[in-house]
């Protein structure tokens, strides 16, 4: 340790670099690909194959090539929120890297009670009614939330196993759909007609919510940059993975749903867990049954693996704020064996253990995640404003031309402004269709009520922890 060294620099000098570019890649996968987005897409029927293509057009690949220039020129422990800071101050980082981190404690109950309800066809067909059970799938969740929370606390080094383990246990189910999908159609016709003018997007109340989660089931390409002081040779892993992660995904969402609407009609797909229930359908009619059982225990590990690599990720942007003194400083230790932010990741696990709980109360199970994905969403797309904003203000500086390591948005300042721009109308419009409430919510009145307070409510804790820390932080120097 060289004397005299900031506290930040002593502190993050002890984090391990143990990512390589397959533990980045499979990191992404895990993180932002999800079976119960493709259910959800099956759920609001054929319109959504058109939607995933504008989404990716307008805001994936925007999304990747400003996350590939900002994480190349800024290749920092805590990621968006320095991206931020560095492009508005303090005060607009830290607003950016709450959101980002408090999103979530509504984010992981959601994903908990898919992966539960996804585990339940590990015993088979019979497991579509386990998947409705209100009490096995919040007893599931909180084990998952465990294993996740532990594994990460020991270490990246044994973490990052959980969540190679999820990248590949997420792709290869997903796979199996769409082989299964494709045989059962060829042999027996598809469940759902396609056409170009079914395919094209459709207004109405009860599934407008949905679009924004289109967009939501995108992001995350971001996160690993959070920990960018754990990779290694970041500046070239981090694009690397990004460009093959996103391809994979992209063609995955597109070709996972026109095989679940070939297996299972529109009105029959459960916006959790559709997706093995598909493959149990197909793989039954193909007389494999067991292929359905084997899907669900691969993505009973790609959740885990899903939720890992987001406390992993999330993790470490209040360990950075801590360490720049604007929430409590306990968030910024590292565990004196294992060398991990062990108390962000322990707040964090404890309040989305609440929220879990307080999230079933006086709502079906399909409200109540209803709730939490919109409130995620919500509150994980302010950050996306900032990130959005921050490409364009930052690309001015001259540190853009003379860093020979940045892999810069291509088209010069024009390809930053209709990068970031594109990025940014998207988010806003994903955050305006997320108040609409859902076709699914016990009272439309209810649903909204809890979903103003409960993002409202984040938002006001997290400027009442800046002030605090500020003030501090003011009388201390």
């Amino acid at each position: 340790m060289t004397i005299g060294a900031p506290p930040a620099v002593e502190t993050k000098s002890q984090l391990r670099k143990t990512m390589g570019f397959w533990d980045v890649l499979l990191f992404n996968i895990a993180t932002v690909l999800g079976p119960r987005w493709i259910a959800a897409a099956g759920h609001n029927g054929t319109s959504s194959i058109s939607l995933w293509v504008i989404a990716a057009v307008f805001f994936f690949v925007p999304g990747a090539l400003v996350i590939n220039e900002l994480s190349s020129r800024f290749p920092e422990e805590g990621g968006l929120y320095v991206w931020s800071r560095e492009a508005f101050g303090p005060f607009h980082g830290f607003i950016a890297g709450w959101t980002y981190w408090i999103y979530t404690v509504f984010y992981f109950p959601g994903l908990l009670l898919a992966s539960a309800s996804m585990s339940a066809y590990i015993i088979g067909g019979r497991g579509a009614e386990l998947a409705q059970n209100r009490t096995f799938l919040v007893a599931v969740s909180l084990g998952l939330l465990l294993v996740s929370v532990l594994l990460n606390i020991i270490g990246l080094n044994i973490g990052k196993w959980l969540q190679n383990a999820g990248g590949v246990g997420t792709y290869l189910p997903l796979v199996m759909l769409v082989v299964i999908g494709a045989v059962v159609c060829w042999r027996s016709g598809s469940a759902t007609h396609f056409t170009a003018r079914n395919m094209m997007p459709v207004w109405n109340w009860d599934t407008v919510n949905f679009w924004s989660q289109i967009a939501f089931a995108f992001t995350g390409l971001e996160l690993v940059s959070a920990m960018s002081e754990e990779v290694r040779d970041p500046r070239r892993t981090l694009p690397r993975a990004v460009f093959g992660a996103g391809a994979l995904i992209a063609l995955m969402y597109i070709a996972g749903t026109f095989a679940i609407l070939g297996l299972v009609p529109a009105a029959d797909i459960d916006p959790q867990s559709g997706v093995f229930h598909a493959i149990t359908i197909g793989s039954v009619a193909l007389k494999v049954g067991f292929l359905g059982i084997l899907a669900a225990v691969l993505v009973t590990v790609g959740n885990a693996g899903g939720v890992g690599s987001t406390v992993a990720g999330i993790a470490r942007v209040p360990f950075v704020v801590g360490i720049d003194r604007y929430l409590p400083a306990a968030f910024g230790k590292i565990h004196p064996r294992w060398k991990t932010p062990y108390i962000s990741i322990l707040v964090q696990a404890l309040v989305s253990g609440a929220i879990l709980l307080a999230s079933q109360i006086n709502e079906t199970t399909r409200g109540a995640y209803q709730l939490l994905i919109d409130a995620a969403i919500i509150l994980y797309f302010i950050p996306f404003l900032y990130m959005f904003a921050a490409v364009i203000k930052l690309a001015g500086r001259r540190d853009r031309k003379e860093n020979p390591h940045a892999v810069l948005v291509p088209g010069g300042l024009t390809g930053v402004w209709i990068s970031g721009g594109l990025g940014f109308v998207v988010v806003l419009i994903g955050i305006a269709v997320s108040l609409v409430p859902s076709g699914d919510a016990a009272t439309k009145l209810g649903f909204e009520l809890k979903l103003v307070a409960g993002t409202g409510a984040s938002v006001l804790l997290g400027l009442i922890l800046y002030w605090r820390g500020a003030r501090q932080k003011q009388s201390a120097e």
